[in-house]
């Protein structure tokens, strides 16, 4: 074998074996970027908490049974609030709930933004040794269970869901009955 034959040989399987290595090296992450300002994709271990409970101490059992904002406390005191998930951009409360108290392992984007840090959870494992994340679904099938008839029309959920449908009846689509958007 030639010098220029073992040097070729030797540079094909490196450029093979490149990114077997740097997949064994960095760490995968089921999270996708969603362009935004402060993002940071990140995976995180704490419990699933009642963020009213632990910022305000007004407790209800099992956080709340699903009707107020949960946090993932890590395990040096800090609170990152679970405020949405990628599916359809709704809230995690539908597969957070039921994972009260427990310690978790999250896959997500953390918006550092100094003014108030939010955590966007994209997968979650509750069995530290498990190879994937579970996505994150619970909200759209909680959603179309209660709203059947109005489930399907669109793409935009929020378009055909009877509470917010009440609340732009009675508030306007600006919130305040007296403001009325511009006319395009």
């Amino acid at each position: 074998m030639t010098r220029t034959h073992s040097k070729t040989c030797t540079q094909s399987i490196l450029a093979l074996a490149t990114p077997f290595l740097l997949a064994a090296v960095l760490p995968l992450h089921a999270a996708e970027s969603v362009g935004a300002k402060y993002e940071k994709i990140t995976e995180i271990e704490g419990t699933v908490v009642d963020l009213l409970c632990e910022v305000a101490k007004k407790c209800l059992p099992n956080c709340g049974e699903g009707k107020r904002q949960l946090a993932i406390k890590m395990s040096d005191g800090k609170l990152l609030v679970a405020a949405k998930n990628p599916e359809l951009f709704a809230g995690a409360v539908a597969d957070l709930a039921p994972l009260c108290g427990k310690v978790i392992k999250a896959d997500g984007i953390l918006f550092e933004n100094p003014k108030m840090p939010i955590y966007m959870v994209q997968g979650i494992k509750t069995d530290p040794k498990a190879a994937e994340y579970t996505p994150l679904e619970g909200f759209t099938k909680a959603w179309t269970a209660r709203n059947k008839a109005a489930a399907g029309a669109s793409d935009e959920w929020f378009r055909n869901d009877p509470v917010v449908k009440a609340q732009i009846d009675a508030t306007g689509p600006l919130g305040r009955p007296d403001l009325k958007p511009k006319a395009p």
